[in-house]
């Protein structure tokens, strides 16, 4: 069954990318993909992740993929579902104390939902230490999507992920959260 599912992961599309999309020569990738955060009070391995689309995404598909990959991965996964308001994904967050929130759009508005929804999460001081990351169809402009990776990156995401080698550098960040990663929300007494 494993050996089934591997091959329908590698043949299925991409799930995290626009298949076009190329990026510039020379594009730092490795050093915008990856944000260099430190991480606070480890507690155990990272695998407690809730997916989310972004509020303006109402496709289900690409969460039903990550799921999948990420339960594979031995991860427990709450699955938001689509179109998920901004507020209800910040309250998910403080009640579940996931080790990630990653978030999947693939209509091409991601850059300003996703924005919008990071500027809160980090805005709150229970929050600000969660690790985020966001993928998929991040824009409209094809190739040129490369360009929303930066400002996504400066406003908090830990990890962006557009370019034809999003699956790739996703399953890098997942095997980085193995064991011995830091997970970012410390467990609270009343979470406990």
């Amino acid at each position: 069954m494993i050996e089934h599912r591997d091959s329908w992961y590698r043949s299925f599309p991409a799930l995290l990318l626009d298949a076009d999309v190329t990026p510039p020569r020379g594009f730092p990738y490795h050093s915008l993909t990856f944000a260099e955060k430190p991480m606070s009070n480890v507690v155990r391995p990272a695998t407690k992740f809730i997916v989310s689309s972004v509020s303006s995404d109402a496709h289900m598909w690409n969460l039903v993929f990550l799921q999948l990959l990420l339960e594979e991965h031995g991860g427990e996964v709450i699955n938001l579902g689509a179109c998920v308001p901004d507020d209800l994904i910040i309250e998910e967050c403080r009640q579940q104390r996931p080790d990630v929130l990653v978030l999947s759009t693939v209509n091409g508005h991601g850059h300003l939902d996703g924005m919008r929804l990071i500027r809160k999460i980090r805005s709150q001081p229970d929050l600000q230490d969660l690790r985020v990351v966001i993928g998929g169809k991040l824009g409209v402009r094809g190739k040129d999507n490369v360009r929303f990776i930066e400002g996504l990156s400066a406003s908090g995401f830990d990890a962006v992920f557009e370019s034809e080698g999003a699956l790739q550098n996703f399953n890098e960040f997942l095997r980085d959260l193995g064991p011995g990663a830091q997970r970012a929300l410390p467990m609270t007494e009343a979470a406990a």
